[in-house]
């Protein structure tokens, strides 16, 4: 997985999670960020490691995502261990 897939996989997850009421509530509220808020930081590292930590951390959301997607739960672990080692500038 690169870095280029795994923000296009965290970007997915948050397109579909504006698409679902309840995750994205769920999202909002654990965040803290309100919609205004997570239209400005969207496109962000910090954004694309919250969305996959927290898809990661709600099973039902996680296999609905990767149902819609038709990727692999593992997609986003490795997606995550991906941008894990770009903040610490490791590599690959």
């Amino acid at each position: 997985m690169n870095t280029e897939n795994a923000e296009i996989l965290a970007l997915q997850g948050l397109g579909w999670l504006a698409g679902d009421e309840d995750g994205l509530q769920r999202f909002l509220s654990l965040s803290g960020l309100d919609v205004g808020s997570l239209r400005v930081q969207a496109g962000t590292s910090d954004m694309h490691v919250a969305v996959l930590d927290f898809l990661l951390g709600h099973e039902d959301l996680l296999l609905r995502f990767c149902e819609a997607q038709e990727v692999e739960p593992r997609d986003l672990h490795l997606a995550r261990h991906r941008l894990a080692k770009d903040e610490i500038g490791g590599e690959a």
